[in-house]
């Protein structure tokens, strides 16, 4: 179904004459129609650039400008009639498509000369399109396969804006093949299977939701939108296997079970922080016999140091473990009804506190951190569910390199030194556009991106020696 409403919002606008490489201003929040009209636009050959609702009239006015946009499709008439004002009379718009609401609820002066179409006329005028197909299944199959071919791998498919220095949007150029690696090369990162639910709340024109997005689709999992306003009850009541989602949330969910905590008679909440506290030691001593605690010195530990700890690290976590066990029983065993994730949270687009992530480690709930900036798709890093070594960023993706160098010099840097942070692969954007300097200032003639932050990465031993942990990616900030 949903790939039907797709190809037939595609014909639709190929009908009233949109052309490869031509740019829709699609200026929208996260909905279902949202992902049809993306996807529909992006099968015409032509690049949607994005943007939601919560931004300002002038900010959309410069995207729209700045990205040469020839039409416009918004979220609804409450939106379209709040630009109407100081948005529509300064943009030549071909025409209108207003995925949810009445036509008749627009402002009348602000759309006079402008043809406008709801969601309904493109599909319905797409359906007739391919319909007009059909009677020929070699005609039909001649004409599916015109829309698609002029696609390119390296033809660009969106416009991302992000602020630059002193503000100033830079459209970030991401290709059909930024994107398909993206969804190819997540599921080593969420392993998940047709069927599990994903909680999501994100702006869908962000990268990070985005990608998560397509991924999703493409391996027939259930996606759940959700709000900040009922994150709580839709946790509850969806309990979904993973949520995707940024640091702010991942703490709010922390403040407030501590905050439940707190409610609870006084014999009860000393015994739950109490429980807490045992699960807190007992995970930090079975991260040191598994090998995944983090280190950053260049010299391998000697194997009388390493037995050492393994077999401290062992008994402190035998002695622990009946009580952390009775904690599952008592305290955690409440907090996984009231929210699921009963895989992981996959957290990104900042960083995470330590005492968030061992929080949750503690309880039972898988939290994994990722790496991405609109310039690379975004995901570049992400911790995986074999190596989920707190306070790091885990493994780059697959076929994305990473190196640290010297913030003055340029130098690749060894293993362990702190630096600038570099990509190169699949995953980095094409450029920034019309803008070469700003393209050229990020991307060397090599094709390694300049990610401005500063990082390093674990050396082979830093984790044990089981070596399953190292290389993996640590932040630094800027």
């Amino acid at each position: 179904q949903l790939e039907q409403q797709i190809l037939d919002f595609s014909h639709g606008l190929r009908a009233i004459g949109v052309a490869p490489d031509e740019k829709l201003a699609l200026f929208a929040d996260n909905s279902c129609r949202w992902l049809v009209a993306d996807q529909g636009i992006m099968a015409t050959g032509a690049i949607n650039v994005v943007r939601g609702t919560k931004s300002s009239d002038e900010e959309l006015f410069q995207i729209y400008s700045h990205s040469e946009s020839i039409a416009l499709v918004v979220d609804s008439p409450q939106f379209f009639n709040r630009l109407a004002e100081s948005f529509i009379s300064r943009i030549n718009a071909r025409f209108i498509v207003l995925l949810w609401g009445d036509k008749s609820s627009l402002n009348s002066k602000a759309v006079m000369d402008i043809p406008v179409y709801d969601y309904n006329d493109i599909t319905e005028l797409g359906r007739e399109n391919r319909n007009a197909l059909c009677y020929s299944s070699e005609l039909f199959e001649q004409g599916q396969q015109g829309v698609f071919e002029a696609i390119g791998p390296e033809d660009v498919a969106t416009l991302i804006y992000t602020s630059g220095t002193g503000g100033t949007p830079k459209g970030v150029m991401l290709t059909h093949r930024n994107l398909l690696h993206q969804i190819n090369n997540l599921w080593d990162i969420v392993p998940a299977v047709p069927g599990d639910r994903f909680l999501s709340m994100l702006p869908p024109w962000h990268a990070y939701e985005r990608s998560t997005e397509y991924f999703i689709f493409t391996h027939g999992i259930q996606q759940v939108y959700t709000t900040v306003k009922h994150l709580k009850a839709d946790l509850q009541h969806h309990q979904p296997h993973y949520i995707i989602s940024v640091p702010l949330v991942y703490e709010t969910l922390y403040s407030s079970i501590q905050r439940q905590i707190s409610a609870s008679p006084p014999a009860r909440k000393t015994v739950a922080l109490a429980l807490i506290k045992i699960s807190l030691l007992f995970m930090e001593a079975k991260k040191i016999y598994e090998g995944t605690v983090l280190s950053n010195s260049p010299v391998k530990p000697s194997f009388i140091f390493y037995m050492f700890n393994y077999l401290r690290a062992r008994i402190v976590a035998a002695l622990l473990w009946p009580l952390h066990n009775l904690a599952k029983m008592l305290v955690y065993k409440k907090i996984h009804s009231s929210i699921g994730i009963s895989k992981a949270g996959i957290s990104g687009g900042g960083s995470l506190p330590m005492h968030v992530d061992k929080f949750f480690e503690a309880i039972g709930i898988k939290v994994q951190n990722g790496y991405g900036l609109t310039e690379t798709s975004p995901v570049v890093a992400a911790r995986r569910p074999f190596c989920n070594v707190l306070g790091t960023v885990g493994h780059p993706i697959k076929h994305t390199e990473i190196k640290i160098v010297d913030i003055e010099t340029g130098e690749v840097l060894p293993d362990g030194s702190k630096g600038i942070v570099k990509i190169k692969g699949p995953p980095v954007m094409k450029g920034y556009y019309k803008n070469p300097s700003a393209t050229n200032n990020a991307l060397d003639q090599e094709g390694w991106f300049n990610t401005g932050d500063i990082g390093w990465i674990a050396p082979h031993h830093a984790t044990g020696p089981s070596r399953k942990c190292g290389g993996i990616l640590v932040l630094e900030g800027r």
